[in-house]
């Protein structure tokens, strides 16, 4: 794991008001943007200060920062100036949506101690302090006495602390810490483990004073311990919240600032403290601060857009996009534990969730990091390969909970219909790639709430039942509408994958298993003057009808469970029927059709976003402002993404309209700001029409560059609604000079495979259709060969 240095300012005070985050950062990414529009030189651009790394802190949502706050659970970060701060902590996840929060282990928090050791605010709730004026960071008011620090073992964001140890080395200033923890969004019996090594002399700069450890509880205890050096502690089995504890410990000298190196591990101390040692090793914080730097540039300059004729906020909110595109799945190769341990396969953690990020994340990826996607599909396979299943959602390296069925099908499909040409160069072995996506489709796990699906139901019955008798599985048997569309999209991807490896049995087999999704339409439901739903469906072939509107914005009921909760009863996950009667993305075409053709779908489409259906912040509706595209008017689409853009998304702390759910909404965003989006477990990308003149994404593996450059853009169009006369719309496409068949799509072989140029001309006429055909259903013989 990556070892990392830390700086706690230890010298300053809070006043009467907070603010967050500070309004230098704002200052300096729109400086750092007008600097990059007035220079001469756009091949020498910084695009790590155009990152804002703020956005969408407002509430439950996005940064992986390292200060720790009291109130905000899923990872440890808000920006509402009454939540208070915590501690500093090593280890987070980016934008997940667990209420209970994921990590925040080994928080280290400045003291004020002014009457010396066994005065100081360890636990919890006595040690929180306000964030200093207009800052970045946390306030601590020490002034000019002798800076503590407390460094804590049990508390985790979860309260999850199942019993770990502690060992203070005074001599060399080294605390070692570990335990043992529990998931964020997963299984309570299910328990990782995590190491730290904390050095705290700086290469000899500083000096400690005092040091020992502390233990307490909300009632009353708080025991300090000045000199001692060890804590062993178990799981305290009586229950409640667990005890806290850590470390306390001084410096000499009255310094201001403090510098501390860590390391991290899933392995052991040993592991954590040579991490930081081989990695950061007596390197400055500057020197680490520089390095890291680079190879963030790295990151976000594979793509690259015209940044002097860009809006500024389209270019803020596309790199921040891209940066916390770049966050996670966490890369712990080499620090594996449990069914894991020892792998020679790659290891990522963090995979929060696949139904989240098989939309965009991976699609994204595809365009410019196929040595990434490679690692990360060969980690899905070796979940497999250990335990007979991919993992569906790995949270703190635990299995999380399912919520669609087997999501991972289509992030490896993903990878292989697009490159399976180079998977055994990028190391993918496409026979156990296949191998796992069959035990996936054909083989019911005994347990489907963490892995897998509900396969032997579905398979007897051509859909997900509701109330059936399962005699050979468990799992929490709600959401059976939404399962069954998730389901039959997965088989897809199975059949693109057999499709590409030429088993065309199985190719049949799973193109009719994919069509199971029209096995929940109810062509009789009627709501808000329109017919025809998904519903649950009985064993026996009856519809059990529920409102359309239920889990929707508009669903008016005092109390409703929409979620994982066993009294759901809608038969949808986070989504209601109106938003889900929309998923089909192999063969939307086939959904106008069951909606009364292309004038009633549009209609109805509208609706759905007009009469407040739509919910930006929720993965089922980031296919749906394109849907206009199947009717043969994407002119419909493009009014409608600037219409989801400009309405929720921005450069503010309410920045996103939802948890970024491991930067899905933000690779949802990077697509609509380039003007595409993707088709999941196919080549396809949708063309819209894109934010910004002219971007160039970069593709180093397959060594190639494609431009695409937007003739008669105009930044006015930037805008909802787009005004009169300001071109946006799509007259013509060419590829490398040769007109497109059709205005709505392209192909990856035929474009960011290859390199080159695409050109998309614009122009203010909105009544265009797709000038060829429409983007393909499969039932419509659409996805007719692999490429």
């Amino acid at each position: 794991m990556v070892g990392w240095l830390l700086a706690s300012a230890a010298a300053v005070c809070i006043g009467t008001t907070y603010a967050q985050p500070s309004p230098e950062v704002q200052a300096r990414i729109s400086a750092a943007i007008a600097a990059a529009q007035a220079s001469s030189r756009i091949t020498d651009i910084d695009y790590t200060a155009f990152v804002n790394p703020f956005i969408g802190t407002v509430v439950l949502q996005v940064v992986h920062a390292s200060v720790t706050m009291r109130d905000e659970s899923p990872v440890g970060y808000i920006s509402d100036p009454s939540q208070k701060a915590r501690g500093i902590s090593p280890l987070h996840d980016s934008g997940t949506g667990s209420s209970l929060g994921t990590y925040g282990n080994f928080e280290v928090m400045p003291l004020l101690c002014p009457s010396g050791f066994d005065t100081c605010t360890t636990t919890l709730e006595a040690r929180e302090r306000y964030r200093k004026n207009d800052s970045d960071g946390m306030a601590s008011c020490v002034g000019a006495s002798k800076p503590y620090f407390v460094l804590d073992l049990a508390n985790d964001l979860p309260a999850s602390f199942a019993g770990g140890t502690l060992d203070i080395d005074p001599e060399n200033g080294r605390i070692t810490i570990g335990g043992q923890y529990g998931s964020s969004f997963g299984p309570g019996a299910y328990h990782y483990q995590a190491f730290a090594c904390y050095d705290l002399l700086n290469s000899g700069t500083q000096k400690l004073s005092e040091y020992g450890v502390w233990t307490g509880d909300t009632y009353g205890l708080d025991a300090k311990g000045l000199g001692q050096t060890h804590l062993n502690l178990s799981q305290n089995l009586i229950g409640g919240t667990p005890y806290q504890s850590g470390a306390l410990f001084s410096y000499e000298g009255n310094p201001e600032e403090v510098i501390l190196r860590v390391g991290i591990s899933f392995v052991s101390t040993d592991q954590a403290c040579a991490n930081a040692e081989e990695e950061i090793g007596t390197s400055s914080f500057e020197e680490i601060q520089k390095a890291s730097k680079a190879l963030w540039q790295e990151k976000l300059s594979k793509i690259e857009i015209d940044v002097p004729n860009t809006p500024p906020n389209v270019t803020e909110m596309l790199y921040s996009s891209l940066y916390r595109a770049s966050l996670t799945p966490n890369n712990a190769t080499l620090e594996t534990q449990g069914a894991f341990a020892n792998t020679t396969s790659f290891y990522f953690d963090s995979l929060y969730c696949s139904w989240d990020t098989f939309r965009t994340f991976y699609p994204l990826m595809t365009l410019h990091s196929p040595v990434e996607f490679a690692q990360i599909v060969d980690n899905y396979i070796d979940g497999w390969r250990k335990v007979g299943w991919m993992p569906e959602c790995r949270a703190n390296n635990l299995p999380g909970w399912t919520q669609g069925g087997s999501s991972g099908d289509s992030i490896v499909a993903q990878f292989a219909v697009n490159y399976h040409s180079e998977a055994q160069a990028l190391g993918v072995n496409l026979d156990d790639l296949y191998a796992a996506l069959v035990a996936d489709g054909q083989v019911n796990p005994p347990e489907w709430n963490t892995m897998g699906r509900q396969v032997n139901v579905y398979k007897q019955f051509s859909y997900v039942p509701f109330a059936v008798l399962d005699t050979g599985s468990t799992g929490r048997q709600t959401r059976e509408g939404s399962r069954t569309l998730e389901y039959a999209f997965q088989d897809f991807g199975i059949r693109q994958v057999a499709q590409v490896l030429g088993k065309t049995d199985d190719v049949e087999y799973y193109t009719n298993r994919s069509y199971w999704y029209r096995n929940v339409w109810d062509a009789t439901v009627y709501s808000d003057g329109y017919l025809g739903f998904m519903q649950k469906r009985f064993p026996n072939g009856t519809f059990y009808n529920t409102d359309p509107v239920d889990c929707s914005p508009k669903d008016t009921r005092s109390s409703q469970e929409c979620s994982l909760q066993e009294d759901n009863q809608s038969g949808f996950y986070e989504s209601s029927s109106w938003e889900y009667s929309w998923y089909a993305p192999h063969d939307t075409g086939y959904l106008v059709e069951l909606m009364g053709g292309n004038t009633t779908f549009t209609n109805r489409l509208d609706h759905f976003f007009d009469g407040g259906y739509y919910q930006a912040g929720n993965e089922p509706s980031f296919q749906t402002p394109i849907g206009y595209h199947y009717a043969n008017q994407p002119w419909r689409s493009v009014d409608r993404v600037r219409d989801v853009v400009m309405n929720n998304f921005n450069i503010e702390t309410a920045g996103l309209p939802g948890n970024d759910d491991q930067a899905a909404m933000a690779t949802l965003l990077g697509f609509h700001l380039l003007g595409l989006y993707p088709v999941p477990s196919t080549t396809h990308y949708l063309i819209v029409s894109p934010f910004t003149p002219k971007y160039t994404i970069h593709n180093a593996y397959l060594n190639t560059s494609t431009t695409v450059t937007v003739t008669n853009y105009s930044a006015a169009s930037v805008a909802y609604p787009i005004p009169d006369g300001v071109p946006a719309y799509v007259k013509n496409v060419t590829i490398n000079g040769v007109p497109a068949k059709s205005r709505c799509y392209v192909d990856f072989y035929d474009t960011f495979r290859v390199g080159g140029e695409i050109e998309i001309v614009v122009t203010e006429d909105k009544t265009y259709d797709c000038g060829g055909p429409v983007p393909e259903s499969l039932s419509m013989e659409g996805f007719a060969r692999a490429r």
